[in-house]
């Protein structure tokens, strides 16, 4: 049988890549033989994902919540996927650096317009009784989540608005992740001390929180915006990308878990605290906390009014 030119041709560059790597051809061809043809069932590992949904209880809707928080896991990966991408770009192309944040934008919009399925999708009844099999476990323990907020900004700008006044920006990393603004919302709401929860959390991820951090420190994405020239960091399509992806991370998602929380945790004026004891109230109002991930480019104005506007629109659409 007569071999195509282009067959040949390919087979000759197969042949040199893995002569210059000191393999030989012939078994990777054997390989090739010999291998299964690929499905997409077990490309995606399509029976292992199936099969991660394990209830903790009898009512149907708690495998809704259960996929709904894998599938915000995977889209949290996704972020991550391009945060590295961005913090390890040497070249800092104004297009590279656009489409990035561009596609981190399109996952949080993804995640904020699907809250609704936590919101309107379970029904309420179900959630008061199968939550407490989960104690105490909750979705403020998505280590994921606090990495998209070390690869993003410099631990400083984590931390609550207050103790900003008290710490140096320049203090040792230990003592600025202590003092970060995730931590105030997991004390005990009667005795102030630590939940078992954070705790957890803490003993758990602490250790790769901090490795992280020195990995980052100088290099997060805030940072090499700030090292930027000028004509890539002042381009106005840039500053608006980033200005998005601020209000999507720590606006428009937390106002996301609050519309579920009153939804499923107030009732007649009377709170129900989360199954991990956070203080909910007061740990996920934006408005509150002021977390900003790239302070420079938004304005005094519009910094000492983080959050006020959107929580006015969403909770009291009276008064608009």
């Amino acid at each position: 049988m007569d071999i195509k030119p282009e067959i040949e041709a390919q087979i000759a560059k197969l042949e040199e890549k893995y002569k210059n790597s000191g393999q030989d051809l012939s078994s990777y061809l054997d390989g090739l033989l010999y291998e299964k043809y690929l499905t997409y069932w077990d490309y995606i590992h399509l029976d292992t994902l199936l099969s991660l949904q394990i209830p903790r209880t009898h009512f149907p809707d708690e495998e809704i919540f259960i996929m709904y928080h894998q599938i915000t896991e995977l889209y949290f990966k996704l972020i991550i996927h391009e945060q590295k991408q961005l913090i390890d770009d040497k070249v800092q192309k104004l297009d590279f650096l656009i489409t990035k944040i561009e596609r981190i934008n399109n996952y949080y919009k993804i995640l904020i317009n699907s809250f609704n399925v936590m919101i309107n999708g379970m029904d309420r009844s179900q959630f008061l009784k199968y939550r407490m099999a989960l104690l105490p476990a909750s979705g403020f323990q998505s280590a994921q989540f606090r990495m998209i907020e070390i690869y993003s900004t410099p631990i400083y700008n984590l931390l609550p608005a207050n103790v900003k006044q008290e710490l140096d920006e320049n203090a040792p990393l230990e003592e600025l992740y202590e003092n970060i603004y995730w931590k105030k919302g997991a004390v005990d709401t009667k005795t102030n001390e630590k939940t078992l929860t954070l705790k957890q959390f803490e003993y758990r991820y602490t250790p790769r929180f901090m490795r992280i951090a020195n990995e980052v420190k100088g290099v997060t994405i805030y940072e090499k915006f700030l090292n930027l020239p000028d004509e890539v960091k002042n381009n106005p399509l840039l500053i608006n990308a980033m200005k998005e992806l601020d209000v999507n991370a720590n606006v428009n998602w937390n106002l996301m878990h609050m519309g579920a929380a009153y939804k499923h945790l107030s009732k007649d004026k009377q709170t129900i605290d989360a199954t991990g004891g956070t203080n909910w109230k007061d740990y996920l109002p934006p408005s509150f906390q002021k977390i900003i991930f790239f302070p420079e480019i938004w304005s005094e104005t519009e910094k000492a009014d983080w959050g006020k506007q959107w929580v006015e629109h969403m909770f009291n659409p009276q008064t608009n």
